[in-house]
């Protein structure tokens, strides 16, 4: 059996969350004690029993950008679809194509907006490989603003085949996004209400925030046979020097980094793999992966992820392998919603 193999599983359709809770925090949260190496069913409204006052809990304040792109080619009138990436300081922009037929550079697609009238071209320069472009806008309106005005949330194919509904703006956004850059959700993070962090803060446990802009490589399964074979997809991440200087006092002090999310855990362990906690941005590809040793985080709250996915092996490398399989298979009997707009699991 292929190394990768280890780490499928059967998921009855109907359990693939096509819509978030009508409160958030009513999420079903599987908590999961390594060290006693059992598992107890709670909810994430409920996540204070299991913080002491000496944690931090660490959040990614990553935003959202509307970065599903709907088009068609300028000469054929051919549809055409993309996923906006990135974009340089000069406008310049990398995005992900599809269409039937081969783009040539120089080509121009019409960029539609949500009504599916035509606001502005888009200019192919050269391909990149992975079916990317770089592409300039015939606009001088700024890439945010454009994208606010004219995309659509990037929503995994899994909810709905990727297809919007106007309330996926508010709902695939955490209310603590701040930052500009993913086109993805941080998906642990969108359990939390204000009260909820309000409560969390009340009890005395810490809250701070990093960055890591989520991208496309995200629902990207592993495709090759040995996990050491896989190339991970980089992402950008930061921390500022005085976060940096909290959690570390926190640790010093015997408390816990809590991490909401694989995004957070990335973050964080990239900048501990070369020593104490600091100040620091850039890209990160670490793939967690047996037998990764954690030196940042120490419980982790988290979704439930797709089989064969980096996102799996990660969880399954700090929750223990037997133990979070078996975790998985209880959530299963349970029938907990399952991805980005699923339920969560705890591992202390």
């Amino acid at each position: 059996m292929a190394e990768i193999d280890h780490y499928d599983f059967d998921l009855p359709r109907q359990l693939i969350a096509q819509q978030p809770l009508a409160c958030r925090s009513d999420a079903r949260l599987l908590v999961v004690h390594r060290q006693q190496n059992r598992w107890e069913h709670s909810h994430v409204r409920n996540l204070l029993e299991f913080l002491d006052p000496a944690d931090a809990l660490v959040l990614n304040n990553t935003r959202v950008v509307p970065a599903r792109l709907v088009g068609m080619r300028t000469k054929t009138a051919g549809r055409w679809s993309g996923l906006f990436l990135a974009a340089d300081e000069s406008g310049i922009w990398q995005v992900m194509s599809k269409t039937r037929g081969k783009l040539v550079a120089g080509e121009s697609v019409t960029l539609l907006d949500r009504q599916h009238d035509p606001v502005c071209q888009l200019v192919l320069l050269s391909k990149l490989p992975d079916g990317q472009w770089l592409a300039s806008p015939d606009t001088r309106e700024p890439t945010l603003d454009l994208l606010e005005r004219i995309g659509r949330v990037p929503l995994p194919p899994y909810i709905r085949d990727g297809e919007m509904v106007d309330q996926d703006r508010q709902n695939y956004q955490t209310v603590f996004a701040q930052r500009p850059g993913a086109v993805a959700a941080p998906t642990a993070g969108l359990h939390f209400t204000e009260e909820l962090l309000n409560r969390i803060r009340g009890h005395g446990v810490r809250i701070h925030q990093v960055t890591l802009h989520v991208g496309m490589g995200t629902f990207r399964p592993v495709a090759v046979e040995r996990l050491s074979d896989h190339v991970m997809h980089s992402e950008w991440a930061e921390m500022d020097q005085p976060t940096a200087d909290r959690l570390q006092r926190v640790r010093d002090q015997g408390g816990r980094l809590v991490a909401v999310g694989t995004t957070v855990v990335r973050t964080l362990e990239t900048i501990a793999s070369s020593g104490p906690l600091r100040g620091w941005q850039g890209q990160t590809d670490l793939f967690i992966r047996p037998p990764y040793q954690f030196r940042a985080i120490d419980a982790l709250m988290t979704n439930f992820h797709l089989p064969k996915s980096t996102l799996l092996v990660l969880v399954r490398t700090f929750g223990g392998d037997d133990l979070i399989r078996r975790a998985y298979d209880e959530a299963i009997r349970e029938e907990y919603r399952f991805f980005s707009y699923g339920d969560a699991m705890l591992i202390l």
